[in-house]
């Protein structure tokens, strides 16, 4: 049925619920505020639409029909369902909420920013749950996000989608990571000592996109030998001790390996863009009151120094969420 064909609207439900309660047409005008003429015109063109009297006179009272008595039930259930969904939404307090926020990010994150997030969330929200869904080329986040599958997604490919919102998160440099005694390790890596090595290069995340790294490199039409692919992020650095391998990653993640394993991280001698991280959310969740909080919260985990070592919070940029679509 399409709105053209739809004869009901909410009036006439609330005029038949009414009369069925006062079973007359002057004391139902009178608690609907409406003049007894509006309220019996509703309820001639409800006889009309449904071909049932309805309510029919009796002495001094209006006695319903078996037709009326059977949608009297469905009436209610209808107008108790529209009033819930015209009532306020519920003040979102994160001290009692028993949500389940579902988080998609890649692992090129340092550990320690994940550790962070889950710190908080635990002394803001202890009743609340959080979902870590890993991403990968055969996982589509845009849908998983429109669908509600997924809450937030964390991104730092140079081309976000335009359909959905942004919240920068924080900037970090591109480097390279490579094993302690590399034979550059401590020296200076040029431009051809970068092109003519050995490299671990992850797989990509997101079969539409590239990562900033093979971007810029595809953009200046120099091409990196990918010696040893990976799954993912987090397993390059133990792969890299004791070879002649270089890892090109960001500096917090370097820096966090190089504190546990053997590594050495050198400065990158092709002038890579900045790596911008940033969190990606769908228009359908943008006024709800947990979502909001959700981004707030990964915005102040980004902002905490202890969270995020080696990072800088974007220049001239106080983590504001826009739409990159207008």
């Amino acid at each position: 049925m399409t709105r053209a064909t739809d004869p009901f609207d909410t009036y006439l439900l609330r005029v038949f619920s009414m009369l069925m309660a006062e079973r007359s047409v002057s004391r139902a005008a009178a608690r609907l505020d409406q003049s007894q003429p509006a309220v019996s015109a509703a309820l001639k063109r409800l006889r009309d639409i449904l071909g049932d009297p309805l309510l029919v006179k009796d002495k001094q009272r209006m006695v319903p029909t078996e037709r009326a008595l059977q949608l009297e039930a469905s009436v209610r259930i209808v107008l108790g369902e529209i009033e819930s969904l015209l009532a306020p939404a519920a003040e979102f307090d994160p001290a009692t909420t028993k949500l389940t926020f579902r988080l998609g990010t890649p692992d090129y994150l340092a550990p320690p920013l994940m550790a962070s997030l889950v710190s908080y969330l635990r002394m803001t929200a202890p009743k609340a749950r959080l979902v870590l869904q890993p991403l990968g080329n055969d996982y589509d986040y845009e849908a998983a996000l429109a669908n509600g599958e997924l809450d937030i997604v964390i991104g730092n490919w140079p081309q976000p989608p335009e359909h959905l919102r942004m919240g920068i998160l924080l900037e970090d440099e591109v480097v390279c990571l490579v094993s302690r005694d590399h034979p550059k390790a401590g020296a200076h890596l040029s431009v051809a000592d970068y092109l003519s090595g050995s490299h671990i290069v992850p797989l990509t995340y997101s079969v539409m996109q590239r990562g900033v790294v093979e971007s810029h490199m595809a953009a200046l039409r120099m091409h990196r030998e990918p010696t040893v692919t990976v799954p993912y992020f987090s397993l390059a650095p133990s792969l890299l001790p004791g070879t002649d391998l270089i890892f090109t990653t960001s500096r917090h993640f370097a820096e966090h390996y190089a504190r546990q394993l053997p590594l050495v991280i050198l400065n990158a001698p092709i002038d890579f863009p900045t790596m911008r991280f940033y969190q990606l959310w769908h228009s359908r969740t943008q006024h709800s009151q947990s979502h909001a909080w959700l981004r707030s919260l990964l915005s102040a985990v980004a902002r905490t120094a202890d969270a995020a070592q080696g990072l800088r919070q974007p220049r001239a940029v106080q983590v504001k969420t826009k739409t990159l679509q207008k």
